[in-house]
Formats: structure tokens, sequence, C-alpha cells
């Protein structure tokens, strides 16, 4: 706090002892002492009341986070994001399965055109070609021979 050396504290108890003798110098020590007390204990009020004033600043602020996160509804907030998400799916499946509508300038297109353009356009090979199953049998390399001749009796040689 101050910054009294040796040498300044050994000049005024010289100036104390002149000054005000030897024989009232025990009583003026004592006084001394006295307010020396008084001022440390105002001091340690003063720095007591601070703080504690600092601490219920604190608490103030801590009670006032507390009250905060009493007021958040987590089951509110998720409901809030589902019903977004929702809005934005239903949007999107909307749009992507809208049917184009054509506009008033552009010509519809009339069923009977309709048809005759499908029937027009091939659909696949005549149903008179139609390719051998993978899982038929093969056809046999060689052609049938007629089966043997039964042996009778008459027969002439």
């Amino acid at each position: 706090m101050f910054d009294i050396g040796w040498s300044e504290l050994l000049i005024i108890a010289v100036v104390a002892v002149i000054v005000i003798g030897p024989k009232d110098l025990p009583r003026a020590l004592r006084a001394l002492g006295h307010w020396m007390g008084k001022a440390r204990r105002m001091a340690g009020d003063f720095q007591r009341q601070f703080n504690e004033a600092i601490r219920e600043a604190e608490l103030d602020d801590v009670k006032k986070q507390v009250t905060d996160l009493g007021k958040i509804d987590p089951i509110g907030d998720i409901r809030k994001e589902m019903t977004k998400a929702e809005a934005g799916i239903r949007t999107d499946l909307e749009n992507a399965t809208k049917i184009d509508k054509p506009k008033d300038g552009e010509a519809k297109p009339e069923p009977a055109t309709a048809a005759a353009a499908s029937a027009a356009e091939p659909q696949g090979p005549p149903p008179a070609v139609a390719e051998p199953a993978a899982s038929a049998a093969p056809a046999p390399s060689t052609p049938p021979t007629a089966p043997p001749a039964v042996a009778t009796g008459d027969a002439k040689s």
C-alpha cells in the first residue's frame, strides 16, 4: 500500500519522540492503534458490502437465467419445426405430382388423334414372330429312324 522503508520509519519515530515526548508516546501509539483498527474495520465492512452486492448481482443474473430456462418449451419447439418440415414436404409432393395443364394458347390433343397416334407406334414384335423359349428342349441333330421291322416266319430269303 504505502512504500515506506525502514529509513523513513526511523525518521518518523525520531520526530514523534521529539514532538510528543517520551512520556506521552505510549498513549499516542495506543490512540494511533485504535484509529488504525477503526480504519481497517471500516475498510473491511466496505469490502464485505461491496462483495455482497456483487454476489447479489450475480445471483440475480443466475436467477434470471434459471427463469429463462423455465420458459423453454422443447416439445413446442419440436412441434413448430415438424410443422414447418411437414409443410415443406407437402409442397414438394404437390409440385412433384401436379399434372401440367396446357396454357390457354396451346391446342389440346383430341382423344381420337391420341388413340390413332398410339396405334401407329409399334409396341413390340408382331405376335406371329415369336422367339423360341430358352427352356425348350433342343432339337435332335439326326432325323428319327423308322422302327425296326418285326421278324415274322414268312420271310423270303
